[in-house]
């Protein structure tokens, strides 16, 4: 049995969509699909959510930081961090080349975002249909959530790391951050002990 099948997520039917809570940015009374992104392949998952955005669809995505990149780990964080490294300044580090994004959310945002006509107005619409949360917001925990079998992890025992693990490596998700924004940005999330590991 799948463990996302023994969660407390519902899994939607397929062509099911759901009926959802007011979100800011979005119509009322809009059909949206809520997709779990827990063990999916992060470029397969963007590739398949790129292409729903332009197609119309409004996607809400929860549980970023579950996501995964296949991979080695240490090699992944490497690169990551060798694009935040490339763009820092003696004069001038934080205003310095394009912001990098160090949490799950925005990463993931980031990587949909590079896989859509952003210059073009099509591609500016199909960008704003879409939201992405860390963990579950309270609203969406009774709606059916979907997922994605083409990008789901099939081999868990090949190198692999989640958006989660590479962020607190990159130095981006540091259990205050978690504790003082997450809170008022999306959820609050259950932290304890030293390192913010629940």
């Amino acid at each position: 049995m799948s463990p996302l099948r023994d969660s407390m997520f519902v899994i939607a039917k397929p062509g099911q969509i759901s009926r959802r809570p007011m979100i800011r940015g979005f119509p009322p009374d809009v059909p949206i699909r809520v997709i779990n992104a827990e063990k999916h392949i992060v470029g397969r998952l963007a590739s398949v959510v790129a292409k729903r955005l332009l197609l119309g669809e409004y996607i809400v995505i929860v549980n970023a930081e579950k996501a995964v990149i296949t991979g080695d780990p240490l090699r992944v964080t490497r690169w990551y961090l060798k694009r935040i490294v490339e763009w820092c300044t003696h004069y001038n580090p934080e205003k310095a080349g394009p912001k990098i994004p160090r949490t799950p959310d925005r990463i993931l945002k980031r990587i949909i975002r590079g896989m859509l006509p952003r210059k073009t107005w099509r591609g500016r619409m199909a960008f704003k249909r879409l939201r992405v949360f860390i963990g579950v917001p309270e609203e969406f925990r009774d709606l059916p959530h979907e997922i994605i079998p083409e990008a789901m992890l099939r081999d868990e025992t090949k190198p692999h790391i989640t958006l989660e693990e590479l962020c607190r490596r990159v130095g981006g998700y540091p259990p205050k951050y978690v504790r003082k924004k997450l809170t008022t940005r999306y959820i609050k999330l259950p932290i304890t002990g030293s390192e913010g590991t629940p």
